[in-house]
């Protein structure tokens, strides 16, 4: 009965993905529809509103290229760097600072895990220790540094007892310093998990063809480990350096608001409703992570390896 209500043209096509399954254009479309509707159409609007004039009370949809003009004011004097490019210089070198240490603990942390415990369950509660932090918020996490690191603080306390300092440690807290702890003890986790992914699917027959052949444990992690763990390498520093080239929270608590990164400027923008040049500076930003993001692809094809 419900066959007879089966168009002519349906009954086939149905019977075909039955034996052959949907065709992937059919499977890609509900993707492609979150795509564009969540990241293609907010991004181009984005765009479109970095080059509309505003003024104090208003934004006005004519185009215009003085967002950018206003953004990179000054940048042609040779003699002293300008606001933009310190800023961003600033921002990079966070990035940089945050991509080495998380890099240099997330591969520590997933080498041992990896090869150095054996048990599968072991494996598993050393990923959920992992994982606990980010049960509660990240401002929390940040301001859990606080009675340690501030001017009277358990370490400053400690220092002072100790004889080590005579007075107060200030560069503890509200200082690049503080940034750059904050960061690695946030986004380590971004690290590890890729890199350990990466390591799980290397043959161990691999290792132990170049014991047999007289290799050094260092030999072995420079030129048997770390090269088949590049992917997650690659992976891990894409997630850790777009997420604290964007960040302002971060920056702003942990820098006591005194340190200045692009994020944080979009956002003191945004409060003032200078939305254009807000997303004028969004689109500068978006373009220089879009490079390094595509400089870290061209070291390994990622979805070859994937």
């Amino acid at each position: 009965m419900a066959n007879s209500f089966m168009t002519p043209s349906a009954s086939p096509m149905r019977a075909r993905w039955r034996t052959h399954g949907m065709p992937g254009w059919a499977q890609a479309t509900p993707y492609s529809l979150v795509f564009l509707l969540f990241f293609i159409i907010p991004l181009a609007l984005i765009v479109a509103v970095s080059f509309w004039d505003a003024t104090e009370y208003e934004m006005i949809p004519a185009f215009t290229g003085k967002n950018y003009m206003s953004i990179f004011e000054g940048c042609s004097n040779t003699a002293e760097m300008c606001v933009t490019f310190k800023t961003y210089l600033s921002t990079l070198k966070f990035s940089f600072l945050a991509w080495f240490f998380t890099l240099l603990i997330g591969f520590t942390v997933a080498y041992f895990v990896a090869f150095h415990v054996r048990s599968t369950a072991m494996q598993t509660l050393l990923f959920v220790l992992c994982t606990i932090p980010f049960w509660t918020s990240n401002v929390i996490r940040m301001i859990s540094w606080m009675p340690l690191l501030g001017r009277n603080g358990l370490v400053n306390d400690a220092l002072m007892h100790l004889g080590i300092v005579s007075q107060p440690v200030e560069w503890l807290l509200y200082s690049p310093f503080s940034v750059v702890l904050a960061f690695v003890h946030l986004f380590t986790v971004f690290m590890i998990v890729p890199i350990f992914n990466s390591m799980m699917r290397i043959d161990r027959s691999l290792i132990e063809a170049a014991l047999d052949a007289g290799a050094s444990g260092w030999q072995i992690l420079w030129n048997v480990i770390i090269p088949l763990s590049r992917t997650g390498i690659i992976i891990g520093s894409i997630f850790v350096i777009t997420i604290v080239m964007g960040d302002f929270v971060t920056i702003g608590v942990m820098g006591g608001q005194q340190i200045a990164s692009v994020g944080k400027i979009i956002q003191v923008q945004t409060s003032y409703l200078q939305f254009p040049l807000a997303a004028a500076n969004a689109v500068i930003l978006l373009a220089v992570v879009l490079m390094i993001i595509w400089g870290l692809t061209r070291l390994v094809d990622i979805r070859k390896e994937l």
